[in-house]
């Protein structure tokens, strides 16, 4: 009964341990993707303010036409860029939190 109690104990140590880590992990992709959103947003806001100040110095329609059609170019692949990394910082922040519970879940397999 005492080893019993003792396998027991470490299970739930190593589960305490193995969440511990997990919420280390979840605690520094979201600081990733936070740090990622703020670049994104501070990189769009600059290039829509120059974007601002080139179209109030145009003369021809088409020039305007032209910068805003530059801009949405560039905007779209921005996004597409900054969509992948976001996707990417979701990924390795999955794995690395799930990543703990692999040793725990040993204990759990039927026929261990």
């Amino acid at each position: 009964m005492v080893a019993n109690f003792d396998s027991v104990q470490q299970i739930g140590k190593e589960q305490f341990e193995a969440a511990s880590a997990s919420a280390a992990a979840v605690t520094k992709g979201w600081q990733s993707i936070a740090a990622e959103t703020t670049d994104f947003s501070k990189k769009s806001y600059e290039k829509s303010r120059a974007l601002a100040e080139k179209l109030l110095a145009v003369k021809k329609i088409e020039e305007a036409l032209h910068l805003q059609t530059e801009y949405a170019k560039g905007a779209y692949e921005d996004f597409v860029s900054s969509a992948s990394k976001f996707g990417e910082l979701c990924t390795v922040m999955s794995k690395e939190a799930l990543k703990p519970f692999e040793s725990v879940s040993k204990h759990f397999t039927p026929g261990k």
